[in-house]
């Protein structure tokens, strides 16, 4: 095993463990503050330095409603930090960007196209 497939497992590794422990500080807060209620986590990516945590999100409202709820993530984010810091036991915690995940809301979109095709076969 080469030295950037090493690399490459541990920062997905990495992912893994800051989307369960993301996941589970959103929940928190969106049961303490109901401005953030319907945000979920789709996925996490850290950059290849491991300084930067993309942190993607979906709201059923589409991406208005998400920029709404954004700027109350961007008050939590020391919070998130801290709460990744302890949590993970590491040395350095990246900086988190919050980002809204078109590719869900695309998936979802042609699931809801197929389904209406079914649907009108079905009439046929």
């Amino acid at each position: 095993m080469n030295q950037s497939n090493v690399s490459q497992i541990k920062r997905s590794q990495k992912e893994s463990l800051l989307l369960k422990e993301l996941s589970k500080m959103l929940l928190q807060l969106s049961l303490d503050d109901k401005q953030l209620e319907g945000l979920t986590i789709n996925k996490v990516e850290l950059s290849r330095d491991k300084s930067v945590c993309s942190v993607y999100l979906f709201d059923s409202g589409g991406i208005e409603a998400f920029n709404n709820k954004k700027q109350a993530l961007i008050l939590y984010k020391p919070s998130l930090r801290k709460g990744i810091a302890d949590a993970l036991q590491s040395r350095y915690v990246p900086q988190i960007r919050f980002k809204f995940d078109i590719k869900f809301e695309r998936q979802q979109r042609i699931e809801s196209i197929i389904d209406e095709v079914k649907k009108e076969f079905k009439k046929d």
